[in-house]
């Protein structure tokens, strides 16, 4: 998810009751929740795909990541103790409980992240193997409602003195849960009605079957389906009664062709395939040079259609096809 979906809930997790543990509580929470992010650094360098959602988010970074950020939420609070800034009335740090809001605001990053179809590396380095939820969209507004909302009638309470100021947060927390169930089960129901649909029809065997969720619309899903020939797309809508629509015509993909192992020569191609869940390929060979054009099909149509894709060209003295078989 985005980062201030991961800031709302590590907030809403200190304004249900988990701040009060220590001092520092609710920015060790908020910090934690966004610190796997830290691979965003890979830009600087020129990396992306291939670093995102990998180390930083696997077991390893789990060991080491909470100790450095309990580490440098000690060393401030001693900074402010030695400037004579620290605030009066915040609670002085219980070293064990700091540790455990920075564990659970770690491990909040990776459930958020698992929910959408971009995908985590949940066992990096261990396994390079992608998780896939399929359950929320990466920049979802009602959870960002949800849960700012929370925190804000749990921050008013508390200033107010009101009976019970955590109960706003936890409600939201509680109804944040409850709306990524419903919406993973009707992906999974997306899915399976789409397939069944498009084998009905002469599309098939369906081999894969992914339902993304759209913006704003938790009604709807984009459906690819993966044959062994190439990828159909279609959506299903749940009101005012449930539809499914599916583009009976299969896009060919290419990804076997040899100009693509050819293309996947370039970084920035072999990392774009190494994230890649269904990766759609066309090959254009014209007289002068080959041009390989490789997308995802989760993001082939709707409204990141044409924001994931890498373009290689192969110049003419390259092979272009493999020799007809005897």
């Amino acid at each position: 998810m985005d980062n201030l979906a991961h800031g709302l809930f590590g907030a809403a997790l200190g304004e249900a009751g988990l701040k009060e543990k220590t001092g520092l509580g609710l920015a060790t929470l908020i910090l934690a929740a966004n610190l796997p992010d830290v691979d965003a650094l890979g830009l600087l360098v020129g990396e992306n795909l291939a670093w995102r959602r990998g180390w930083t988010h696997g077991p390893v970074a789990m060991l080491v990541l909470p100790p450095l950020l309990v580490g440098a939420m000690v060393a401030f609070d001693r900074w402010q103790v030695r400037r004579g800034t620290r605030p009066a009335a915040r609670p002085p740090i219980h070293l064990g409980w700091l540790f455990a809001l920075a564990y659970i605001g770690w491990l909040s990053h990776p459930l958020l992240d698992w929910f959408n179809t971009y995908g985590i590396r949940l066992l990096m380095p261990l396994s390079e193997r992608w998780f896939y939820g399929d359950t929320l969209f990466i920049i979802d507004v009602w959870l960002w409602s949800a849960l700012a909302l929370g925190v804000w009638l749990a921050r008013r309470r508390r200033r107010r003195g009101d009976a019970a100021p955590r109960r706003p947060a936890q409600a939201s927390i509680a109804l944040v849960a409850g709306y990524a169930t419903l919406m993973g089960a009707g992906s999974a129901a997306a899915e399976r009605m789409a397939t069944e649909d498009a084998e009905r029809h002469g599309v098939g065997p369906v081999r894969t079957a992914v339902a993304s969720p759209v913006p704003v619309n938790p009604l709807r899903r984009e459906v690819v389906l993966a044959t062994d020939e190439g990828y159909a797309f279609g959506e299903v809508r749940w009101t005012p009664a449930p539809k499914v629509w599916v583009a009976y015509g299969v896009v060919i993909n290419q990804i076997d062709d040899p100009a693509v192992a050819l293309a996947r020569r370039e970084k920035r191609v072999a990392d774009f395939l190494y994230w890649s869940r269904l990766p759609l390929a066309t090959v254009e060979r014209r007289p002068d040079a080959t041009t390989v054009r490789i997308g995802d099909a989760r993001y082939a149509v709707g409204a990141a259609a044409g924001r994931f894709e890498v373009v290689a060209t192969l110049p003419p003295d390259q092979p272009q096809r493999t020799p007809d078989r005897p």
